[in-house]
């Protein structure tokens, strides 16, 4: 180990080497002391592949109190350096749990939860801000970068031709809303799918069986897209918002 460089993947860096063991979600302690009392909101990263996205998605996520994140099969792996150097700490400032199927993510949560996902397909506005028109969606990995096209009010997954979901087996309705309209009413759950491979039909089906909702982000025209950092950004803190108002309500 004559030269330390050899070990690492920056193009300048430190003489300088350590070694530590992966630490596990479980055996991590967040002090509200220290971290604050976070919110009751959940992350959810469906497929979130992109080591600068969820480096991003995982700051958001601390900054705005949330109570966990959890990643699916697929993502990213969380402790890759690149995540690990961008996200600035965020694995220590809340409880993060990688590598998990969609049946290992309602044993995550509370038995009473409200899981939302974030819309492919939001609207965009004219120049005068008040008239709402559509654009046309590319295919359906657009999902990950919340783009500039709106739904129906509900959406019925078993014939759903717009996310190309032909054999999904759902039946249940989900509404579409803007994400600035209240969507939190006690633990609540959030899902950012990821640019490649776009949601899954594994979300659609929490979604659908707790009551959650399509939130979209609308845009001015012209604008393709978000990505999935910058949206998750926009819900977290609208989340955060909306569940302290709610909080406030309740004190009062």
């Amino acid at each position: 180990m004559d030269d330390p460089k050899i070990w690492s993947d920056l193009d300048i860096s430190k003489n300088l080497i350590a070694i530590f063991r992966r630490p596990e979600a479980s055996h991590l302690t967040f002090s509200e002391e220290k971290y604050g009392k976070p919110v009751p909101l959940t992350l959810i990263c469906d497929n979130v592949r992109d080591p600068g996205n969820l480096a991003a998605v995982l700051r958001s996520a601390a900054a705005a109190g949330c109570h966990s994140v959890l990643l699916t099969k697929g993502c990213v792996d969380v402790w890759e350096p690149k995540v690990l150097r961008a996200a600035m700490g965020a694995h220590f400032r809340l409880p993060v749990i990688p590598n998990l199927t969609w049946s290992d993510i309602p044993s995550h949560l509370p038995k009473t939860v409200t899981i939302h996902v974030a819309d492919n397909c939001s609207t965009t506005l004219t120049e005068d801000n008040n008239t709402i028109i559509p654009q046309q969606q590319k295919k359906p990995s657009d999902y990950g970068w919340v783009r500039g096209h709106q739904y129906p009010k509900k959406v019925k997954y078993e014939d759903d031709d717009f996310c190309g979901f032909e054999d999904y087996d759902g039946g249940k309705s989900l509404e579409t809303q803007c994400y600035y309209i209240d969507w939190v009413a006690r633990h609540t759950g959030l899902v950012i799918g990821g640019e490649s491979h776009g949601l899954s039909r594994e979300a659609l089906r929490l979604a659908e069986s707790t009551g959650g909702r399509r939130l979209l982000i609308p845009m001015v025209c012209g604008v393709d897209s978000l990505n999935s950092a910058m949206a998750a950004n926009i819900l977290l803190f609208e989340g955060r918002k909306q569940l302290l108002s709610l909080a406030e309500k309740i004190r009062s």
